[in-house]
């Protein structure tokens, strides 16, 4: 099997480049999931404009952590665990609500809504139970929101399976395991 290592910035094309340089002056890093997209300009590109896009949306910074968490908890992705558990507390979470969500549940009732729907959806391959649907509406969340989630859900899937795939090293500090 071919082994995918993390390319430096001399390996990728000159639109990668530009990419990485945007992240280096904008979090001091490129981090190696990311620079491992850049083998292809457009698959980190898409990923960059997609995750940014959905940040300036209805959802705050911590209910799209709380998606993050628990869509990489399903997918067993280490790297995403660390990296989210870590903007998660930036964000204002606390550790034990990081693991919270991981287990599915939340004492924030918003975010518990969302917690919820988004395992919900991903456990049933975009087909949620009925009543987290109802939960989440309840909880005061409309139809945008909703178009949200799961755009949120698709991102984290798609970093989950290419840290899956590339088992490349995590460059954040690791995420506490579950009891």
């Amino acid at each position: 099997m071919k082994n995918i290592v993390v390319p430096s910035i001399e390996q990728v094309s000159p639109e990668s480049k530009v990419l990485f340089e945007t992240m280096q002056k904008r979090i001091g890093k490129v981090p190696n999931l990311y620079a491992t997209m850049g083998y292809s300009s457009h698959a980190l590109k898409a990923f960059l404009d997609m995750d940014a896009t959905l940040a300036a949306g209805v959802l705050t910074a911590k209910q799209r952590e709380a998606v993050a968490l628990v869509v990489s908890e399903l997918n067993h992705c280490e790297y995403c665990l660390a990296g989210h558990t870590l903007v998660a507390m930036k964000n204002g979470l606390t550790s034990a609500d990081t693991i919270d969500i991981r287990k599915g549940h939340s004492n924030d009732e918003k975010i518990n809504a969302i917690v919820q729907l988004a395992k919900s959806i991903a456990e049933n391959n975009g087909h949620p139970e009925t009543q987290y649907l109802d939960q989440f509406f309840n909880a005061g969340f409309d139809e945008a929101a909703l178009m949200e989630v799961v755009g949120l859900i698709a991102v984290r899937v798609f970093t989950n399976y290419v840290f899956a795939i590339t088992k490349v090293p995590v460059d954040y500090p690791a995420a506490p395991a579950l009891n």
